[in-house]
């Protein structure tokens, strides 16, 4: 009988201090193809325990980070975040003694918190759209919906999204190089106080929300609103925007642990984050009587999933075609040269929306690198 949809029992937790350990402890074989640095369609990915994400494989990552970033002429601060998983807080001292061995303008958070993607993000685009002569990127230290043994590391260039493949390949390549001459090209140095800027990404995050959400119309309508960020980086961002907004929003689960204890398995009986999964959302579920809407976030807060009081959680190639369609007919300002962007994956509904408005239908490779 399948615990798919129900809440972890004590044999599907990690062991967090063996992690950690191992993090240090266990050096990757460069022979070995599953122990090299490898970017998917967001970055390196891995768990220390199985020497695919340890300190060598961050040390030598930054390092590629930094003479790329040279290369092509990337000269401004880099700004850097971590979500919640257990190997993110090494992971981000890690890089922080390579950054700054190697002369770069480092920002962090100055609550010393957990950094949404989107905060971090934003953060990187707010910098480069003032004229300063140079150009910031950034590093998001996280695996997403990724299992709690996981780790993960993305570069984000200028542009603020995740980085492309010419970049990725380029780092990757860089990297594995560095780890099979046995890190000699690493410059690394412990970080003293003054080696870093700070900035408070929730702050500056929600704050420029007011810009893009017209919360007026939220609080006018008495819309009951739940969150759920499943454990994540977004847990205390909802918090500061519904004090700030005076909205009706209510977090349904504030807990962060390394372990996720308080999740509910996946489909395939796994502790995942993943908020479009009906099993992992189990126990955002239970509230959605509560709620006129109610949403879950990924570790990162990069991806949502939404529950409404009578349908549950949605299908999410529904809610696209539908919002899609709204958009665009609610966006005067969007000539016909605005196109709709989809991946290979994503529902045929779309193509027909697309039709239907007249518009141009640009059809993409998975990755939301591709969109960028």
């Amino acid at each position: 009988m399948t615990r798919a949809g129900q809440v972890a029992e004590p044999q599907d937790l990690i062991d967090v201090d063996a992690l950690i350990a191992a993090y240090s402890d266990l050096h990757p074989d460069p022979s070995e193809p599953a122990q090299r640095v490898a970017f998917g369609t967001s970055g390196h990915r891995g768990s220390s325990l199985d020497t695919s994400f340890n300190d060598d494989h961050i040390a030598a990552i930054t390092q590629a980070i930094c003479e790329y970033r040279a290369s092509v002429g990337i000269a401004g601060p880099l700004f850097i975040g971590r979500d919640t998983h257990a190997l993110s807080g090494p992971a981000h001292d890690t890089a922080l003694e390579v950054l700054v061995a190697n002369d770069i303008r480092v920002i962090v958070d100055s609550r010393d918190s957990w950094v949404p993607t989107p905060a971090l993000s934003r953060a990187i685009v707010a910098y480069n759209s003032f004229e300063r002569g140079d150009h910031a990127d950034g590093i998001v230290i996280t695996p997403s919906h990724n299992p709690p043994r996981d780790g993960g590391f993305k570069y984000n260039p200028p542009h603020g999204g995740p980085a492309d493949s010419d970049a990725t390949k380029w780092i990757a390549d860089r990297a594995n190089e560095i780890i099979a001459d046995g890190l000699h090209d690493v410059l690394r140095r412990p970080v003293e106080e003054e080696d870093l800027e700070a900035t408070d990404y929730r702050e500056h995050y929600v704050a420029a929300l007011e810009h893009i959400i017209d919360f007026h119309a939220i609080r006018e309508s008495g819309i009951r609103l739940g969150a759920d960020p499943l454990g994540g980086a977004a847990v205390e961002y909802y918090e500061l925007i519904a004090e700030r907004y005076g909205i009706d929003l209510t977090v349904v689960n504030d807990k962060v642990d390394p372990q996720w204890a308080f999740m509910t398995l996946d489909w395939d009986e796994k502790i995942r984050m993943d908020c479009s999964s009906r099993f992992a959302m189990a126990s955002a579920l239970r509230h959605q009587s509560e709620f006129d809407i109610l949403t879950g976030n990924d570790a990162d807060a990069d991806r949502h999933g939404i529950v409404t009081r009578d349908g549950g959680l949605m299908n999410p190639n529904h809610f696209l075609a539908v919002a899609i369609y709204y958009l665009f007919t609610h966006r005067p300002e969007w000539g016909y040269e605005t196109a709709i962007g989809k991946t290979l994956v994503s529902s045929s509904m779309i193509d027909r929306v697309a039709e239907a408005l007249g518009r141009e239908l640009v059809e993409v490779p998975v990755g939301f690198k591709w969109f960028v």
